[in-house]
């Protein structure tokens, strides 16, 4: 299972050519942004790219979540649909291209089930904003008070660029590390809801 997941999105890395995440359209006039912490149901688009050994992988990702929901689209450069996650009270739900399901209980007996791996899914909606864990170690904040690093369960999460210069502003790209696996995400665009 994994190596058809791993396969297909070989597969999109070869039709964009490179793993490069070109920057996304923010600029310094954004409009104020609520607190960290508050941000509990945003929509994003962009970019994640997964590199595991020598193995490299990208897919343009639409992100729709909110406290009881998730919906995520993977898609190739050119749109086509590559795998459609959706998580609401009956658990989490996988739908690939090939129209192959898979349902499990939550986020990490999902990707435990198709990875073999406990990626931090549920965590990640907050690490994306920038909200920091009260658990996270090795905690760094810039000279704006926004979070640069930080070490939550066993995964380094590295904010490497932000919207704007604003304290307030969101993470644009967004780096995740742990063992033999390294995940970025380029975000394009930011709706906070």
């Amino acid at each position: 299972m994994l190596r058809h997941l791993l396969n297909v999105l070989g597969l999109l890395l070869a039709l964009t050519g490179c793993a490069q995440l070109p920057g996304g359209g923010f600029d310094a006039g954004l409009a104020q942004r609520p607190p960290r912490t508050a941000i509990d149901e945003f929509a994003l688009s962009g970019r994640i790219a997964i590199q595991r050994q020598e193995s490299h992988y990208a897919v343009n990702i639409s992100w729709q979540h909110a406290v009881r929901s998730d919906e995520i689209l993977l898609s190739t450069p050119l749109g086509q649909g590559v795998a459609e996650l959706t998580r609401n009270a009956d658990g989490m739900h996988l739908v690939t291209a090939e129209r192959r399901e898979y349902t499990a209980p939550d986020w990490q007996a999902l990707s435990s089930r198709l990875f073999g791996i406990d990626l931090p899914l549920a965590s990640l909606p907050r690490w994306l904003v920038g909200a920091v864990p009260s658990d996270a170690l090795g905690v760094k904040y810039d000279g704006s008070g926004r979070p640069q690093q930080l070490l939550a369960d066993g995964w380094w999460v590295a904010y490497l660029e932000y919207e704007s210069g604003a304290a307030d502003a969101l993470p644009i790209l967004v780096e995740l590390k742990r063992d033999d696996i390294e995940v970025k995400l380029k975000i394009d665009d930011w709706q906070i809801r």
